[in-house]
């Protein structure tokens, strides 16, 4: 059962990104955030609110560092992917998405001191040449010259802020069980994207008009990205390990554009290739057993 949700974690991850780039015309960015968590804490309250009561004193006692993680995953990360979804496409948000070990990896270096073997900052050097292909489009001129599509520099944005998320947790860890852990982690993150979603509705977008075509995709965004597949890699991760389950998000990037070439239309280029094989071995050398591996 481990393999399995393993293996549709990064399905629900592509889905994520192409359904997103299909409906954000739609549903503006910070709309979907903040229904697609609304919806997933209606549905897991439940069975969370207990815990929450339950474990309430850690709660309070560690509120700033439940809240710094909430805002840089739950609020800023998706937040993010869904703004990037506006100018860039399904395939690079999951090439770029792939990254985020790379990001753990660096920034563990950088905040926790943590050794990295050289094998592994090649890796690292391999990855980020990889995201510079996919975000360079294979033309340098567009580094240069300062061109780069805006979404996928927003995408960089997010990968960033769940690499913060991943080292915050390692040096801030609150000891909560998984489920009362998730339930806290959206409900703070909800209250932090509100505001944010408020002004967005009565100042620039106007919000969006709730029919099937739009509540559909805010229960998917909700239901399998959102919790499944945090309850799936979470479970996946517990039984054979960090190092072992990361190898899985690999397949993300695969999924992505299989499906955004079936519903999309989106083709391949030859700077995806170049750029996602750099990125692929970037990954297998920067994650190879031996490092401590953060938990995202």
């Amino acid at each position: 059962m481990a393999y399995i949700g393993l293996v549709l974690t990064p399905l629900f991850w592509a889905g994520n990104a192409v359904l997103a780039r299909a409906t954000v015309e739609f549903i503006p960015p910070l709309s979907m955030s903040f229904w697609r968590w609304v919806i997933a804490l209606v549905i897991l309250l439940p069975v969370g609110l207990p815990g929450m009561w339950r474990h309430r004193r850690v709660i309070r006692d560690r509120f700033g560092s439940m809240l710094a993680l909430a805002t840089f995953s739950v609020a800023a990360f998706n937040s993010l992917l869904y703004y990037a979804a506006i100018t860039t496409t399904a395939t690079n948000i999951a090439l770029i998405n792939a990254t985020i070990p790379i990001f753990v990896a660096l920034l563990a270096w950088v905040l926790l001191g943590d050794r990295t073997r050289p094998i592994q900052a090649l890796g690292i050097a391999l990855a980020i040449a990889g995201i510079l292909t996919v975000v360079a489009r294979g033309d340098i001129s567009v580094l240069t010259g300062l061109e780069a599509q805006p979404g996928d520099l927003i995408m960089v944005a997010a990968v960033f802020s769940w690499g913060l998320f991943s080292v915050l947790l390692r040096r801030q860890a609150v000891p909560l069980p998984a489920l009362t852990f998730l339930t806290t982690q959206i409900l703070l993150g909800t209250l932090v994207i509100s505001p944010f979603y408020l002004a967005d509705v009565l100042l620039f977008s106007g919000g969006f008009e709730l029919t099937q075509d739009t509540a559909m995709p805010l229960l998917y965004f909700a239901i399998f990205p959102g919790i499944l597949a945090y309850a799936f890699w979470n479970h996946g991760v517990h039984e054979i390990g960090p190092a072992r389950a990361a190898i899985f998000m690999y397949l993300t990037p695969v999924f992505a554009s299989i499906l955004a070439g079936i519903f999309l239309r989106e083709s391949l280029g030859v700077f995806h290739v170049i750029g996602g094989g750099l990125i692929l071995a970037g990954l297998i050398l920067a994650t190879r057993t031996g490092r401590r591996q953060a938990t995202y």
